[in-house]
């Protein structure tokens, strides 16, 4: 069995573990699933009174969320290096990364929680060689022995976790309008990279959006650079954004033979989309396509989206205001 390492203060630099993409979420007792948070993945380190809290890229990132740099020196440790993700909790539970790009403008700062899931290095000993389980209950009990860690409404909070059932727990969480789960092997140690061992597993939702544009493939690309989407407000059609991964070369050549035999010069939304700037090819509004996508914006557009085919389903219709909630 693995021990932790004897250390003399926390390493320089950490290269991250990373969770690569997965369909579906892995079954058995091996892994845990923790959900997926919709915000920035921060590296916190606490030495000498001090807490410095880094990006993913090793960017200092202290300043922009000071909540947690205060709520991580309330820890009772010297020295300890944490791994987690900074997020915004909206009432309903779900994180938003909408929210999260709204804190650098002063907006619902007290709604920042550092959701802490593994712990790499404490007072003097480097855990990574330990377990995910090890860690994490090492991480459990730290937060625990904080009176700012154990309230509802604490900023530094465990990221819990269920054992097993990865499919089904997936399932509920996609029921519940949440942004997906990250599942890791319970058993190995803390590796940098994306080697399989962490699997995120994302909710997508789907639509049926009527095609009102294209634009022309750059680089490599073949056919067509992207879609120009939207959906139907009575009997105005008010563009949802671009579209512009899913296809296959094949599937992009066939629907630039289709959308030539439709341009018009007349744009279909209403208003305009001025915000796509020239270049734009805009279609009689007759074919309808699938999509999948993660969310809606706030400014009723369609976050992430993939093309998945042409379709004969209904449109979907407009709503005001975020659509997800």
């Amino acid at each position: 069995m693995a021990r932790a390492r004897p250390t003399r203060r926390l390493p320089a630099t950490v290269e991250l573990q990373l969770a690569r993409l997965a369909k579906t979420p892995p079954a058995g007792d091996a892994w845990l699933h923790e959900l997926k948070y919709d915000g920035y993945r921060i590296l916190c380190r606490v030495e000498d009174g001090t807490a410095r809290l880094l990006s993913r890229s090793g960017k200092d990132w202290t300043v922009h969320f000071p909540e947690v740099r205060e709520a991580t020196l309330e820890l009772p440790v010297r020295a300890a290096l944490l791994d987690g993700e900074v997020a915004v909790v909206l009432k309903d539970g779900r994180t938003s990364f909408q929210a999260l790009q709204k804190v650098f403008s002063g907006e619902g700062r007290e709604r920042l929680v550092y959701f802490a899931f593994d712990l790499l290095h404490l007072d003097g000993e480097d855990l990574t060689r330990l377990t995910l389980d090890e860690r994490k209950a090492r991480l459990a009990a730290l937060l625990a022995s904080s009176p700012s860690t154990r309230a509802p409404t604490a900023v530094v909070r465990f990221a819990e976790h269920v054992l097993g059932n990865g499919p089904a727990f997936f399932t509920e969480v996609c029921r519940l309008g949440l942004e997906g789960i990250v599942s890791k092997r319970r058993d190995l140690p803390y590796v940098a990279g994306r080697h399989g061992s962490w699997l995120k597993t994302k909710c997508l939702q789907q639509e049926t959006v009527v095609i009102g544009g294209f634009t022309d493939p750059e680089g490599t690309r073949a056919g067509i650079g992207a879609l120009v989407v939207g959906v139907r407000d009575g009997k105005r059609l008010v563009c949802a954004g671009k579209v512009g991964t899913g296809f296959t070369q094949t599937m992009a050549l066939d629907l630039r033979r289709q959308l030539n035999r439709l341009e018009t010069a007349a744009c279909p939304f209403t208003p305009p989309p001025d915000w796509l700037g020239r270049g734009t090819h805009w279609v009689r509004p007759t074919l309808r396509a699938d999509v999948t996508f993660s969310e809606w914006t706030d400014d009723g557009r369609l976050r992430q989206p993939s093309f998945r085919g042409l379709s004969k389903a209904a449109v979907a219709t407009a709503r005001p205001g975020p659509r997800d909630r």
